[in-house]
């Protein structure tokens, strides 16, 4: 017969609790000590590779894989970066306890985005997919050119998604495609014209997304709005509307057309803002003076000061880089009253390729600011508006001037054709003493030759 009490233990064997409590501290200071003469006597790389060695080890019997899509790859952002931020706003569920809620000046819908170093959970095709937000603070490289400027910390973030490795394959090609997709998609829907400015501190600081500040362009102008000869209207609209569609075509020259990153630049009175003066206008000069008077034997003349302005060879090095830079759909504008003062290399073919003569105001373009000041397509005193317009000139401007005066649709009809005769009036005037003076040096010449 067994005896029962022979098959339960020996409680005066069993360690004391005091026992176990103080043999635990003994382990875990010895811990302490062996980490702290670690830390002093073993090189910090052998460390770093016992760590992640160890590390390896245990990862090799886990079943998932962990992917990291980091924000920007080198010198331009990583798309699958901004498709996954884009498409990971719309995957907030209620079970999301922290997310972010934006709504910019002059927009009308709310975006939501992840939070920083917060998770989602997406399902594709029957697949879980976790996804992390990861967001780090370092210090950027002090500038050497700038001694006297502030370290500042900088913000790197990045996703991680993590996702059983039989999946593997399908992620590359049919997931990421997908969440490609959808982004532009949604991109697409509320995409709004915005108009962009340089923040020079931050750009001093560090290149990036954030170096540029944007706005909602929000303006009523529109090709229909413009006030344009309609022939001159019907060429631009034509031009763009090629460049955009046969990119095949254009790709093969300078003019480069793309459906994304469409900007335009636009640089206003080029002949003010620039030195790009004609080169040769010097010369040309110069050798007028002396072949007409003898008597002058050394000219003098005066440059404009250039210390903040950009050289020719600048603003040419600049358009040329442009067009040589990865193909994206841009569309340079130059401005300028005094066409004639700009250099030939800025103005021939392959630099500018359309030249656009804004001319005073036509009775086609008259039209078009009566539509948009009064709403009218027709009135009685359009033709004498349109005869008038055709015997002097003023710009587009001064008549939108004349229109705004007055609510009353005669009343400004009236101004305008007052306007207009006094104009015609001043112009007639001028005409009459410009042909006097020809007069008086014609008559002036002839005397002198008789001498």
């Amino acid at each position: 017969m067994v005896s029962i009490s022979n098959m339960l233990p020996d409680h005066g064997n069993l360690p004391s609790a005091k026992t176990i409590v103080s043999t635990a501290a003994s382990l875990a200071a010895s811990a302490m000590v062996i980490r702290s003469i670690a830390r002093d006597l073993i090189p910090y790389e052998f460390q770093q590779y016992v760590y992640l060695s160890i590390h390896s080890f245990f990862k090799s019997f886990s079943s998932e894989i962990t992917l990291i899509i980091e924000e920007s790859s080198g010198l331009s952002t990583n798309q699958i970066y901004k498709a996954a931020e884009i498409y990971l706003g719309t995957k907030i569920s209620p079970n999301t306890n922290k997310f972010m809620v934006t709504m910019p000046k002059m927009e009308s819908k709310i975006s939501t985005s992840m939070a920083k170093n917060q998770e989602i959970i997406d399902e594709f095709k029957g697949v879980s997919f976790k996804w992390r937000q990861i967001t780090r603070q370092v210090e950027s490289t002090r500038s050497t050119s700038h001694p006297g400027q502030y370290i500042h910390q900088q913000e790197v973030r990045y996703f991680e998604v993590c996702f059983h490795k039989k999946h593997k394959q399908m992620v590359f090609e049919s997931y990421f495609p997908y969440v490609l997709r959808e982004s532009k998609t949604m991109k697409e829907e509320k995409k709004t014209l915005k108009i962009y400015t340089l923040n020079s501190e931050q750009f001093r600081r560090y290149s990036g997304d954030y170096s540029w500040n944007s706005i909602k362009l929000d303006h009523p102008a529109t090709f229909d709005t413009l006030a344009m000869d309609d022939k001159l209207k019907k060429m631009i609209m034509d031009d763009l509307d090629m460049f955009v569609r046969q990119r095949d075509f254009i790709e093969k020259w300078e003019r480069r057309g793309n459906e994304a990153n469409r900007s335009i630049l636009v640089v206003e009175d080029i002949d003010c803002s620039l030195e790009i003066d004609d080169r040769k206008a010097e010369e040309r000069a110069l050798k007028m003076l002396r072949s007409s008077q003898s008597q002058i034997q050394t000219v003098n003349i005066v440059r404009k000061d250039k210390a903040n302005q950009v050289t020719l060879s600048g603003l040419l090095n600049f358009i040329d880089g442009l067009w040589s830079s990865c193909g994206d759909e841009r569309i340079i504008v130059f401005t300028t009253n005094h066409k004639d003062r700009l250099d030939p290399v800025l103005l021939r073919p392959g630099r500018m390729d359309v030249h656009i003569f804004m001319s005073y105001c036509t009775p086609a373009a008259f039209k078009t600011l009566a539509v948009n000041y009064h709403g009218i397509t027709d009135h009685m005193l359009f033709p004498e508006i349109g005869s008038l317009l055709e015997e002097t000139t003023v710009t587009p401007a001064e008549v939108g001037e004349q229109l705004l005066r007055n609510e009353n649709v005669e009343v400004a009809l009236g101004g305008l054709i007052q306007f207009l005769l006094e104009k015609k009036k001043e112009s007639d005037e001028q005409k009459a003493k410009e042909m006097l003076l020809k007069k008086k040096k014609k008559k002036k010449m002839m005397k002198n030759d008789n001498r």
